[in-house]
């Protein structure tokens, strides 16, 4: 279907919850593992967040926020059997279980790209905005995510007429589902027919897998979010990822590349098949011709990619048209990575017209680079209308969220801290005051 109006690609980043520590719980991710256990900086990482949310405002962009989610999450340990008053929840849970509360104490909804995965409303057969919520189900510290996802989905996009909200897959390997870091919408224009890319782990029986860490993403997951969204079959494509490089810790797709409008940027290593992905873009996509910037094991390695993160770009067309990469410092620090992006900006065959570099080393450091921090939605000016108007960030919510973290966060936590119980009253009051700034109702379950 054609669509009925001018359409912009909106970035929803999610704030960094007041519990940001690291545990290093997430396999396959080797930030993540490098820096288990060291202190971290929950306000500062906060802040960054905040500092790379008005700066891309600023450029024009439409940006807005979603919420963190409560942590620790005492329900869930009493689902576990851990019972009393919630500080001695957190006692007994400390002593008997420790990494169990670092589980239910874990910030990961800050990166949103695994929130879930978005259909826009030209690529629907009903026309509408489509939510599918990620199950997380690899990682128990991040499958207690998607019920309070998708009261935050449904508080921000309310409208029936304009919005679909679907229920989270059943949280089983076979469908495994890690959300938007493994999908990618490519199109001439926002507002046209576009084509959506989805990129899995595990597939059939006779494809091939890992060896070291688990594949995420499952083939059948894509599938069943193409049937849930309305997707014309033949606008979708399942590519496989490469399963070397979800073991040297690609542990999803957007680690290896990235995608906007036209434009693919990727290393050479990121899909099985690579030709059948190009092949499959050149003769689907309508109004324009694909773009491909590839990179090679020669110019830039794979561990160069993890460890600078350099896929995890943005890649943003500001309302002038002009497409910019948005990459974390780690970029500019590798010499090898830092060449690559200037030899890709100076590259009169690709839209790439320069680089914003932002200091994210709280979420980096924890295995989150820009691109883990939003949620791409695409939408109609009467889509945009009818978002939740109080997360739209403007210099006025910047400045009042800024004020809230330095008001509510704890400059420095060790995961000791998780066990204390003022930590919990600390967070708790700062989400429902944070719940009455961005006009999200009793999202939480301390608030129901």
């Amino acid at each position: 279907m054609s669509s009925v109006a001018p359409a912009a690609e909106a970035n929803f980043d999610g704030l960094v919850g007041p519990t940001h520590n690291y545990a290093g719980l997430a396999l396959g991710n080797m930030a993540s593992a490098k820096n288990a256990e060291q202190p971290s900086t929950p306000r500062e990482a906060a802040l960054q967040g905040l500092a790379k949310m008005k700066a891309l405002a600023a450029m024009g962009m439409t940006q807005g926020v979603l919420p963190p989610q409560e942590r620790p999450h005492i329900p869930t340990l009493k689902k576990l059997g851990f019972s009393g008053r919630d500080g001695e929840v957190l006692a007994r849970v400390h002593r008997d279980a420790p990494a169990l509360l670092a589980a239910m104490s874990s910030a990961s909804s800050m990166w949103t790209a695994n929130a879930a995965t978005v259909s826009p409303s030209p690529d629907t057969s009903d026309g509408r905005v489509h939510f599918t919520p990620a199950n997380l189900a690899t990682h128990l510290h991040r499958a207690i995510e998607p019920e309070t996802t998708s009261r935050a989905l449904q508080a921000v996009f309310r409208s029936e007429k304009h919005f679909v909200h679907h229920a989270p897959l059943p949280a089983t390997p076979q469908m495994g589902d890690e959300g938007a870091a493994n999908h990618t919408r490519l199109c001439a224009h926002y507002g046209d027919p576009g084509l959506e890319l989805f990129v899995y782990g595990q597939g059939g029986e006779t494809e091939p897998k890992p060896l070291k860490f688990p594949a995420r993403q499952t083939r059948a997951a894509g599938e069943a979010v193409m049937r849930l969204h309305g997707l014309d079959p033949s606008a979708c494509h399942h590519a496989q990822q490469k399963p070397e490089v979800i073991d040297a810790g690609v542990f999803h797709n957007d680690v290896i590349a990235v995608g906007n409008r036209e434009v693919l940027l990727h290393h050479e290593q990121a899909f099985a098949d690579t030709k059948a992905v190009h092949d499959w873009l050149r003769k689907r996509l309508r109004g324009t011709t694909p773009i491909f910037v590839q990179l090679s094991e020669h110019e830039m390695s794979v561990a160069d990619a993890v460890g600078s993160y350099l896929f995890n770009s943005q890649l943003i067309c500001t309302p002038d048209q002009k497409m910019w990469l948005v990459c974390a410092h780690e970029c500019r620090d590798n010499e090898k990575v830092w060449a690559a992006i200037q030899r890709i900006i100076e590259d009169p065959e690709n839209p790439i017209a320069g680089v914003h570099v932002f200091d994210l080393r709280q979420s980096m450091r924890n295995g989150g680079g820009p691109a883990c921090l939003r949620l791409r939605v695409v939408l109609t000016a009467q889509e945009r209308e009818a978002v939740n108007p109080k997360v739209w960030i403007s210099d006025i919510l910047h400045a009042r969220l800024e004020a809230w973290v330095r008001k509510h966060y704890r400059d420095r936590l060790v995961l000791a801290d998780l066990a204390d119980p003022s930590l919990l009253e600390e967070s708790r009051t700062a989400l429902d005051e944070l719940t009455q700034i961005l006009g999200l109702g009793s999202l939480y379950d301390f608030q129901r």
